[in-house]
């Protein structure tokens, strides 16, 4: 297979094949040659493991995978790029090409069709606009997945590993803490890419974890809450919540009061364990 992060060797191929970059798409490709091993030695590409990429580019971080793991389920969204795949991944038989939009794949049943007992794990270089939406997609969806191995925006990157109670954290936040653990890995350059993005991108890892850390819980009304409470993040908690769900603020300057907190404190001020009784507490009080 050719060096598909050989900028000759793109330009031609992408040349031969009549493409073009969609902006829409946020589509920018791998230049750098030693990206695509590290997310996939980084990101539970082995042996036992059947991976799902999301977003294929030319190939170049699939056939990274395909390499070391079982089997890839790759979804792309862009059928132009159907044709460039048959040419660069033809060496390999442990490849499905899935031609969708990710948010529209039942992953359960993908992994329940495509990958039996092996244990999966998902590997992207995640367009920026989509990024938040995608991994709370994943997350929410419940299915047997270890982990999720994302490039993604350094500034996002910044916040998905941030501390929640800190005020780097967000909604995407707490959500990643909700099910699991985030972890930097490794930045990459914009110069890594072609074309160049504005920012540069950094590589973390969401180590899934799948037991009820946080108890028994109503996870709808729990990530209302937070999704309000960051919705109008300069204004206090109380003003977030009680504009965007109609809530009283009577009732939740209560429910701060019981907890220890003061009424004019902002939701990134609240630590994970806080937020779960502030959204219980409130709840409560609603019944």
């Amino acid at each position: 297979m050719n060096n598909l992060t050989n900028l000759n060797i793109l330009k031609d191929i992408l040349h031969r094949h009549g493409f073009s970059f969609s902006k829409g798409l946020g589509q920018n490709f791998l230049i750098n040659s030693s990206v695509c091993p590290r997310i996939a030695e980084m990101g539970n590409a082995k042996e036992g493991y059947g991976i799902i990429e999301i977003g294929t580019g030319v190939g170049t971080l699939t056939a990274e995978l395909a390499r070391r793991a079982d089997k890839v389920v790759a979804i792309e969204i862009d059928s132009r790029l159907l044709p460039i795949l048959e040419e660069t991944l033809h060496d390999f038989d442990n490849i499905k090409i899935i031609n969708k939009d990710i948010l529209e794949v039942d992953i359960v049943k993908l992994i329940e069709e495509e990958f039996g007992g092996m244990n999966v794990a998902v590997c992207a270089n995640l367009p920026y606009y989509i990024t938040s939406p995608i991994i709370m997609f994943l997350l929410e969806s419940m299915a047997r997945i270890d982990s999720i191995t994302v490039m993604v925006q350094k500034e996002a990157a910044q916040r998905l590993c941030a501390e929640v109670g800190t005020r780097q954290s967000g909604a995407i936040t707490v959500g990643v803490k909700y099910y699991g653990e985030a972890k930097l890995l490794f930045n990459v350059s914009r110069g890594s890419f072609m074309p160049a993005p504005k920012v540069d991108s950094s590589v973390i890892r969401i180590d899934i974890n799948n037991d009820k850390r946080y108890g028994e819980i109503d996870e709808s009304f729990f990530f209302r809450i937070v999704r309000a409470g960051f919705s109008q993040r300069r204004k206090t908690l109380a003003n977030s919540i009680s504009s965007t769900l109609g809530i009283s603020k009577d009732i939740i300057f209560e429910v701060l009061l019981n907890m220890g907190i003061n009424q004019a404190a902002r939701i990134e001020e609240l630590a994970m364990n806080e937020l779960i009784i502030l959204s219980e507490s409130i709840k409560k009080s609603l019944n």
